[in-house]
């Protein structure tokens, strides 16, 4: 079958040279068509050269990130620099390549090192914005618009896969899906406990490209690089933020505005957290597979106001079934504090019912 499949690919190429060999051939005593035909190999040789031009464009906003804590490095990833204003240069890159730092220092494309000011950070959204020295800035990226893009268009990530030394690494790729919704880890458990809505691409996203640009054939920003998936079977799934959704918690990161999230009150617990339900003292219907369980309320809270109960299990969250806690946090956060929504859940084999009004997370 191999060899089938190998014969099938060789003819094909040999047509494919053989024809435009042909063709030159025949037409080569012609000057007015062989100019034609010269023409457009040089359009071809440009379009090829137009993905350096668009990288040309991006290329020396982006930056190379350390960050450490106690002077000892504890992670490494990329940013870019957004927008210009007030003196400063702002750059964006991925809560999690910052967290937890003391220090953050970044490197450009000239090799010039600066230390960068955390000027704000959220966990859920995995956004960070670093401030430096607007006379450090090289170049403010361009932003694009991920709703334009179909699937299949050509894309690239500029980053810094391994650490620093390789600074400046360009993949390139094609978007190969909007709006997936993929579950994460940001407690670093083995268990998911958020969703994030991302563009998914078969660029090459390595450690360190985290927070770096993800643009379109034009240099544009189209999205944050942030997270892969990792399996041995598995090969070119890499994922972004879209860039519309990382600006919108930016822009509120800058003005020092702590991101509002709405608050019920429960510890939750996935169903198949078998030795964390039997060790909270919870029993569930054998007939259960799918929710989340309450394995706490918190006193005065607005689940306690609810009626919810430890034990209980959470099946549907104002009208949308969640079957996990990553699904949970990611229905109840598409409302804000002052908010009802409606839980339905299992208290034994029993359905019921319950409206909560949320409040601000604390």
């Amino acid at each position: 079958m191999k060899k089938n499949n190998l014969g099938t690919g060789l003819s094909l190429t040999l047509a494919f040279i053989t024809g435009v060999l042909g063709t030159y051939l025949v037409f080569m005593n012609n000057p007015k068509i062989t100019k034609n035909i010269v023409e457009n190999v040089n359009k071809v040789e440009i379009s090829e050269n137009s993905i350096a031009d668009s990288v040309d464009k991006v290329y020396d906003a982006v930056l190379a990130i350390v960050s450490y804590k106690n002077d000892t490095q504890i992670a490494s990833g990329t940013g870019f620099v957004y927008k210009k204003e007030n003196k400063k240069g702002y750059i964006m890159t991925n809560n999690h390549v910052i967290d937890g730092a003391d220090k953050v220092t970044v490197t450009f494309s000239n090799n010039n090192t600066v230390e960068a000011k955390v000027l704000g950070k959220e966990t859920f959204s995995d956004i960070a914005v670093l401030t430096i020295d607007e006379k450090d800035v090289i170049k403010v990226a361009e932003i694009g618009d991920s709703e334009k893009l179909r699937v299949g268009d050509t894309l690239f990530a500029v980053g810094t896969p391994l650490g620093i030394s390789y600074s400046g690494s360009v993949t390139k790729g094609i978007l190969s899906g909007k709006n997936r919704l993929v579950e994460v880890s940001i407690s670093n458990s083995n268990s998911s406990d958020w969703i994030m809505k991302v563009l998914q691409t078969d660029a090459a996203i390595n450690p360190g490209n985290s927070g770096g640009p993800l643009a379109n054939i034009n240099g544009e920003v189209i999205g944050i690089t942030s997270l892969k998936l990792v399996q041995e079977q598995i090969e070119g799934m890499g994922f972004a933020i879209p860039i519309e959704d990382a600006l919108y918690y930016a822009n509120a990161l800058e003005k020092g505005i702590t991101i509002k999230r709405p608050y019920v009150g429960i510890g939750i617990l996935d169903v198949n957290e078998t030795y964390y339900i039997w060790s909270n003292g919870i029993n569930i219907d054998n007939s259960i597979k799918t929710g989340v369980i309450v394995s706490e309320i918190v006193n005065d809270s607005p689940a306690s106001a609810g009626g919810l109960q430890k034990g209980d299990v959470i099946y549907e969250v104002s009208g949308e079934k969640v079957d996990t806690k990553a699904q949970f946090r990611y229905e109840l956060y598409k409302h804000q504090p002052g908010d009802t929504i409606e839980i339905k859940y299992y208290r034994g084999k029993d359905k019921k019912t319950t409206k909560i009004t949320l409040t601000t997370s604390k």
